[in-house]
């Protein structure tokens, strides 16, 4: 069978089965693309309207300015917090913050290890070292100053190793 139209554009000897398949392709593919489409349009309108569902634009208008005020108390809450955190860590500074503690038996004839050196600083190294020696007639308390990590009053050997314990120094003797 001959075509004039598929003689005129030089497919004259092509069979028109051919064509009336691949035009019958077209259109199956065309169909299914047509229902992907439908689909995804459906479940679009359903969003929109879950989204505007007892909403007008004033109210939508409402949400979004309220949605605004929370974030900006938000931010107001965040820059008040990191305030307050600064304070906490300068006042800080200023409260015990490393402690050290040797018992040790401060007389011969007393044992138990009842006696201690107690060293207590803050941030700065600024503190104090308690020493506590205990002996068959009583007890006895000294407390020295420390500043910067140093006394002005010599210190004993457990009060030193106290002291370093504070300060996390690692003594070579022991």
């Amino acid at each position: 069978m001959e075509s004039q139209i598929l003689n005129s554009i030089g497919l004259g000897k092509t069979d028109p089965a051919i064509f009336i398949i691949i035009l019958l392709a077209c259109n199956v593919i065309l169909m299914i693309w047509m229902i992907v489409v439908g689909n995804k349009r459906r479940k679009m309108e359903k969003r929109y309207e879950a989204f505007m569902r007892g909403k007008d634009l004033e109210s939508l208008e409402d949400v979004i300015t309220e949605r605004f005020d929370q974030i900006d108390k938000m931010i107001k809450d965040t820059e008040d917090n990191s305030r307050v955190n600064n304070e906490i860590l300068e006042k800080m500074v200023g409260t015990v913050q490393k402690t050290g503690i040797v018992k040790y038996d401060a007389f011969n004839e007393m044992g138990g290890k009842l006696s201690f050196a107690l060293a207590m600083l803050n941030g700065e190294n600024n503190g104090f070292v308690i020493n506590a020696m205990h002996s068959r007639e009583g007890c006895y308390t000294y407390i020295k100053e420390i500043i910067k990590g140093e006394s002005y009053i010599p210190l004993g050997a457990e009060e030193k190793e106290a002291l370093n314990q504070a300060l996390d120094i690692i003594s070579d003797e022991g």
